[in-house]
């Protein structure tokens, strides 16, 4: 389950390091001759896709099932992935970045919430955390894959970046074979009174288990009874996030702004600064990106058990506030000029380490803090809200002050980024959850409890 939900976060960050990789061959007159401003406008086109499909196949999940979303979701983001490579100008290109957000957004809502459902609370935090965490895998095989993909001695300027999309869409196809080992989530089911369809899943997991363990599992301690309803309106959701839930729905949100608004203002544009700060060639910037993605998976899976024993709160609060600092010190230095790009490169990868763990965080706040029948709705309305804000800014923000051509304006925005962080970090000391080790039901009763 968890190789077959994870490998997708794989495939969006092969996929998304080489946006990133490429958009300074992009700008070449061979390939696209794309302006800064049009690279980073495409970059919130991919975000707002993101940002209407996760409301979107959010709404849908809660209703129709968690199983059902993985295969359309996957299905319209590898669509917008191969349309990706056969962009002729920076319109086609920005409305098939657009298709496939729609479906990365519909997949962040399905399978976070499919995650916590069907994973032991004890290890929820860290498994959580490890397989949004995969992105960073895919992150450092796209950033390789750059290193040929990008090389005019190899192939064609226009035809390298090209490849890297139809190879990803092509990736792809093998995730829907392996979805089919996902069951449909138990508690989903019981809710919405599918009551022999639940306990059948609950019992050939039982059954498993006991085949390969040999034990005997016991009977669990408590028992929760529940009015079983085929669909919850929108109208009992909202009111329970903003009336019963106001404090846990303002901390989902800043921590998903924050770090929607880091990474997307860094990732998106790192190609660009690398190219138009260091000199680096643009078909080098791969090289540049494969620490970064190390680093990135390293923290949470290092990290990871710490969210499960040390706590949430403080955790989450120390992650969020070590890599504020961390930024606020490398901006610094990077408009100073004391930074080369090597340089960068290794404080990137310091400060990713801890944020990612951060931004992971983040997804699993979001996504257990809730009550069950608006688990999917709520990780996509945080989602979305948080992207919409930090995310869709971020790309276009600094798209602009890139083409300024001056390292304090570039200061100004990783500070505001930094500001953010620091704010997620306070906000999770005074409102956090410590929502370690205990069941779902036990953070946040059903809303079809009786």
């Amino acid at each position: 389950m968890i190789l077959a939900l994870g490998i997708t976060w794989v495939l969006d960050g092969l996929e998304v390091t080489i946006v990133g990789a490429v958009s300074g061959v992009l700008q070449d007159p061979k390939a696209l001759h794309l302006s800064s401003a049009a690279i980073g406008a495409i970059a919130s086109c991919y975000v707002a896709g993101a940002v209407i499909g996760a409301l979107g196949f959010g709404w849908l999940t809660d209703r129709l099932g968690r199983r059902k979303m993985f295969y359309w979701t996957l299905a319209i983001y590898l669509l917008g992935v191969l349309l990706s490579a056969l962009s002729w100008n920076a319109a086609s290109l920005g409305a098939f970045r657009f298709i496939t957000g729609l479906g990365i957004g519909g997949e962040y809502a399905a399978i976070n919430s499919a995650i916590d459902e069907l994973v032991p609370a004890r290890l929820r935090g860290r498994i959580d955390l490890i397989v949004n965490g995969s992105y960073w895998i895919g992150a450092a095989l796209g950033a390789a894959a750059t290193i040929v993909l990008l090389d005019p001695k190899l192939l064609p300027v226009d035809l390298g970046w090209r490849l890297g999309f139809g190879i990803g869409a092509a990736l792809g196809l093998g995730i829907l074979l392996l979805r089919r080992f996902v069951p449909e989530s138990p508690r989903w089911l019981v809710t919405h009174g599918f009551d022999r369809e639940a306990e059948a899943v609950v019992g050939d997991i039982e059954h498993r288990v006991e085949e390969d363990t040999g034990a005997h599992l016991d009977e669990p301690e408590k028992s929760l009874r529940l009015n079983a309803r085929r669909s919850f309106g929108l109208g009992l959701i909202a009111r329970t996030m903003v009336e019963k839930y106001r404090g846990r729905s303002a901390l989902a949100l800043v921590l998903m702004i924050a770090q929607a608004f880091l990474y997307n203002a860094v990732f998106f544009t790192y190609g660009l600064i690398l190219v138009r700060f260091y000199g680096v060639d643009a078909a080098r910037t791969g090289l540049y990106l494969l620490p970064l993605a190390a680093g990135n998976f390293l923290g949470p899976l290092l990290l990871g058990h710490f969210f499960d024993t040390i706590g949430r709160r403080r955790m989450i609060a120390a992650t969020f506030g070590i890599a504020a600092l961390l930024l606020l010190a490398t901006a610094l230095l990077f408009a100073l000029g004391m930074l080369s790009g090597l340089g960068q490169t290794v404080a990137w990868t310091v400060i990713f380490f801890f944020a990612s763990a951060a931004s992971g965080s983040a997804y699993l706040t979001a996504s257990e803090i809730f009550p069950l029948e608006t688990r999917a709705l709520a990780i996509a309305v945080f989602y979305a809200a948080g992207t919409a804000i930090g995310g869709i800014l971020a790309p276009a923000l600094f798209g602009l002050l890139i083409a300024t051509n001056s390292r304090w304006a570039l200061f100004a925005g990783y500070a505001l980024a930094s500001v953010l962080m620091i704010g997620a970090s306070v906000m999770e000391l005074l409102y956090g959850i410590d929502a370690e080790g205990k069941s779902l039901e036990a953070i946040s009763d059903p809303l079809s409890a009786g």
